[in-house]
């Protein structure tokens, strides 16, 4: 579309005036605002800015997958803290999985033949020493002693365990499979430990107060005897190896081996000597040529 000038009209007093401008308008704008958009053509299509919008699937299948992770996380805890506590479950059921020594059920039966006997509990040594120490309260008194010296190793242990234990129960940090454990164990001892005391008292009043400690005695003695006996048995196992590896005697069965060798290898020679010399004699031929 051409553009429209004018010139300007000066007045006589020295000033113009300007015709006014046309207002240009483009293709498209018949009846609309100005700057509502621009010409695309002939047709009077406009430019439009595109939004680009996500596909609700895409936050579908991502919704997804946060489940199946967070699914995944919470089993693979679930079955290492089940895993974890099977081992430790079966591990303090070991630990404090004691039973009572054979003892107490020998003492139990010598008990009760020294009450068919005739023996009474609480009535002390008989009067006569030769019967005392042949009588039945003499075989229940060492039934109960070797009852108490097996009692030893069981009663130590509960002893070293029960400061750990209760301190780890006093800071949460045991199961209570684990806490259960180490209490039934620490009751059946110390109800043993009472049952011995008050068996000792009934066969010799008294005895109560000082079992134990003649107990531990014993048990440290025949502990110590045990070790001497396994030390003197390996020492008597390592000279019978050394005895059977000492260089001397090594050498006098090689010495012995290589005698017998060369008696074998004279007398093979000998023999294939005399074969020899039986076999074809010397001068044969000539003797021959002779005649």
């Amino acid at each position: 579309m051409a553009e429209e000038t004018a010139e300007a009209t000066i007045n006589p007093d020295g000033t113009y005036e300007t015709p006014p401008v046309k207002e240009e308008t483009f293709a498209g704008d018949e009846g609309g605002d100005a700057g509502e958009g621009f010409g695309t053509g002939e047709e009077g299509e406009y430019f439009q800015e595109e939004n680009v919008e996500t596909d609700p699937a895409m936050y579908l299948m991502l919704l997804v997958f946060l489940i199946v992770a967070i699914s995944i996380f919470i089993y693979y805890r679930s079955n290492k803290k089940d895993d974890s506590d099977a081992f430790f479950d079966e591990l303090d059921g070991e630990k404090f999985n004691l039973t009572l020594p054979e003892a107490v059920e020998e003492y139990k039966q010598v008990r009760a033949k020294a009450e068919a006997a005739g023996w009474e509990p609480g009535t002390g040594p008989a009067g006569d020493p030769a019967d005392a120490a042949s009588g039945p309260q003499r075989a229940l008194a060492q039934a109960l002693m070797k009852r108490c010296i097996a009692d030893i190793p069981m009663v130590t242990f509960i002893q070293k365990e029960s400061a750990g234990m209760n301190k780890l129960y006093s800071q949460s940090m045991c199961s209570v499979k684990q806490w259960r454990s180490y209490q039934a164990a620490e009751n059946m001892v110390s109800t043993e430990v009472d049952e011995v005391r008050a068996e000792a008292d009934e066969i010799e009043p008294g005895w109560s107060q000082v079992i134990w400690r003649q107990a531990m005695q014993y048990h440290n003695m025949l502990k110590q005897r045990h070790e001497m006996e396994a030390k003197a048995a390996e020492e008597a196992a390592r000279k019978q190896r050394e005895k059977k590896l000492d260089p001397v005697d090594e050498a006098k069965q090689k010495e012995i081996a290589a005698e017998k060798a060369a008696k074998e290898l004279i007398a093979a020679e000998e023999k294939e000597k005399a074969f020899k010399d039986g076999g074809i004699k010397k001068g044969f031929l000539a003797g021959g040529k002779k005649k």
